[in-house]
């Protein structure tokens, strides 16, 4: 399929519009109450809606054979497209089999927009730290909620309370996954059936300096086998990890239009 005439025009404005609705991203102003991040959000969300592979000169990769555990080989590869103190973009690759481990984003917003192949996507809203007791961690009304296996002593200051907001698949016919500092900010994303690609925004950029650092997660096993409610089983603990061993991203030229800002 031969790309659009207007995909610079595309791309770009994506950008610009990006700029438009983050440039105060640093501000306690922008949220959910402000009207006017809120139509330029939806704006944004618009124009991603619209962003095909081809529009980035992107084409769809078929199952690689290598495994993912091969070193020279990394299961995920990122295009950077741009970035200023607002936002960063830029697009991920997954291949066949490959995942992004639960991780966050501390304090931003984000914008991901599937533009070939199936991710499914599993997010998490961050709750109060419970305090850690034992080999578990003191849950609501005092119980004391024990994990299988048990925590060891330096983990459990490393557990945090936690809520399953969603979980679902994506493809290129979907609009975008969005996340706040506030809902969807913990998420996985495992390639389903083959490799994916997909655009991601995300303001203010990462920056350990400024308190954004990524953190990686594991969901915790509670002890008990008891029936739960469905929201019990909704609520989750998660333990702050290292990065996973098996997880790495590489990098690699983006082939689309420049972006200019």
């Amino acid at each position: 399929m031969m790309p659009r005439e207007n995909m610079a025009s595309l791309i770009q404005k994506i950008a610009r519009q990006a700029r438009a609705t983050f440039k105060n991203c640093g501000s306690s102003a922008l949220g959910d109450g402000n009207k006017v991040f809120l139509e330029n959000h939806v704006k944004l969300r618009n124009l991603l809606s619209e962003i095909r592979a081809e529009d980035l000169n992107i084409t769809p990769r078929k199952v690689d054979s290598t495994p993912v555990s091969v070193p020279q080989s990394p299961p995920v590869t990122y295009m950077h497209i741009c970035e200023t103190d607002a936002f960063s973009m830029g697009v991920f690759l997954l291949k066949n089999g490959s995942s992004i481990p639960l991780h966050d984003h501390p304090g931003m917003h984000g914008m991901l927009k599937v533009i070939y192949g199936k991710v499914r996507i599993t997010c998490f809203d961050k709750l109060e730290d419970g305090p850690a007791t034992g080999g578990g961690v003191s849950g609501g009304g005092g119980v004391e909620v024990k994990f299988n296996p048990p925590l060891l002593p330096y983990q459990r200051d490393s557990v945090s309370s936690s809520f399953l907001r969603s979980a679902g698949e994506y493809t290129k016919d979907n609009t975008p996954c969005v996340l706040t500092p506030q809902r969807d900010n913990l998420h996985q994303i495992n390639a389903v059936d083959g490799p994916a690609a997909f655009l991601d925004i995300l303001a203010p950029p990462y920056d350990p300096d400024d308190g954004r650092d990524c953190h990686y997660y594991q969901v915790l096993e509670p002890a008990s086998s008891s029936a739960e409610s469905g929201e019990q089983q909704q609520h989750t603990w998660l333990l702050e990890i290292p990065q996973p061993a098996d997880f790495w991203c590489g990098g690699e030229p983006y082939p689309g239009p420049r972006v200019s800002l």
